[in-house]
């Protein structure tokens, strides 16, 4: 019965991919409860994959990585590809006054992580990944990761997804808890908030139907991945010691954008395609790799780093309510943004699903707004978290 041993505990690619599997599949199991209609969903997988890491089991973690990165890679391709066919459309209706409102949340988040490192005393480099956890963007983690890579920083890489591991957990139900508190905050009552607004977002509504050219779909994605990593591998000089790139997923992010947006506007592909069940499908199961990989690194050093760097939870509990509430409560009584607008707008704001998942239970059936505000922001957002998770490493050296 070796072989049985050497499934369960070995450190090669079976035992490694056994676990990614089981890491998944119980955290989609465990994504179905609800609890007075609100569920984590697919954000399980990382609490799985931490759950089973912490037992103590040994992985191959170059397997691991590989995984971990491809599957980020295949999730904002596919992100990218559903948003782009009016993501540019957007900006001609209400669009920029959204974007430069996630600007501003970008920047408080950037903002109130330096201040409380320098108060704290703590590395900057390491509230890098209570940043990233804190505004629940793995994209943003991936390049820090890089980027101390780049810079060879000994230990930083680990340190920076303990911190992402331990900060994200609350960030989920934070995001969630902003939404609500706005509520009585801003004294918005649901029975009277409009389901409907003045226009339909682009993103959702207006973008046209056409019939689809023959194209292998797998072509595509494929081309977009490649070119992707050739644009995020360019380093942009910033003035600081290393210069930042949009990395493995900022790069595909750029690109799956314009293929998107031109894709549908030169005919090259229909929306049933980049709409349709299949970039769904990759959407979902990169993530759900990334989060799986993600939580399987962690996992060993996750008790013992609450129990060393307890702070760490509450830093990220900070980074992550504070700027939405700030932002929400002027964009509510001063901008006058619909309720149903700004929950998606703050899930956008930290490109969080969960929050997104949630405005839409509170939304009256067919309401749309959730879906604009959060795509609307979304792309930017996503370059920014980028930009700024490597930024704070640059700070730090």
């Amino acid at each position: 019965m070796e072989w049985v041993t050497n499934l369960f505990t070995g450190e090669g690619l079976a035992p490694t991919i056994l676990y990614l599997a089981v890491s998944v599949f119980a955290g989609l199991l465990l994504g179905k409860i609800k609890i007075k209609g609100i569920t984590l969903g697919i954000t399980w997988v990382l609490f799985a994959g931490i759950a089973i890491s912490a037992l103590g089991i040994t992985l191959n973690h170059d397997m691991l990585h590989i995984v971990k990165e491809f599957g980020l890679i295949l999730f904002v391709t596919a992100v990218g590809l559903q948003v782009g066919p009016g993501f540019f459309r957007s900006f001609k209706k209400g669009g920029l006054a959204l974007n430069l409102m996630a600007v501003v949340n970008v920047a408080l988040g950037v903002g109130i992580t330096w201040l409380l490192a320098k108060l704290a005393h703590e590395s900057l480099t390491d509230m890098a990944g209570v940043y990233t956890g804190a505004i629940t963007n793995t994209p943003g983690l991936s390049a820090a990761q890089q980027a101390v890579n780049d810079l060879a920083i000994d230990g930083a890489s680990e340190r920076l997804a303990a911190g992402y591991a331990v900060a994200y957990p609350l960030a989920v139900v934070g995001m969630i808890l902003s939404c609500i508190i706005l509520r009585p905050l801003c004294r918005i009552d649901m029975k009277k908030e409009p389901s409907v607004a003045a226009f339909e977002s682009a993103q959702t509504t207006t973008t046209p139907k056409r019939k689809a050219r023959k194209i292998n779909g797998l072509i595509p994605i494929f081309i977009i991945i490649a070119l992707g990593i050739i644009l995020g591998s360019i380093p942009i000089p910033v003035g600081m010691k290393a210069p930042v790139k949009l990395g493995l997923a900022g790069g595909p992010l750029v690109v799956a954008l314009l293929v998107g947006w031109l894709g549908v506007k030169r005919n090259w592909f229909s929306t049933d395609f980049t709409d349709g069940q299949g970039v769904h499908t990759l959407r979902e199961v990169g993530i759900a790799l990334f989060l799986a990989g993600v939580g399987l690194g962690a996992g060993q050093a996750f008790t013992s780093t609450i129990q060393e760097h307890y702070m760490w939870l509450a830093y990220g509990v900070i980074i992550t309510i504070v700027p939405p509430l700030v932002i929400g409560i002027f964009s509510r009584l001063v901008l006058k943004v619909n309720y149903y607008t700004l929950m998606g707008f703050i899930g956008g704001s930290h490109t969080d699903p969960p929050t997104l998942a949630f405005a839409n239970t509170m939304a009256p059936e067919g309401c749309k707004l959730p879906n604009t505000g959060y795509a609307t922001v979304y792309p930017l957002t996503m370059f920014l978290r980028i930009f700024t998770a490597q930024l704070l490493v640059l700070l730090s050296v």
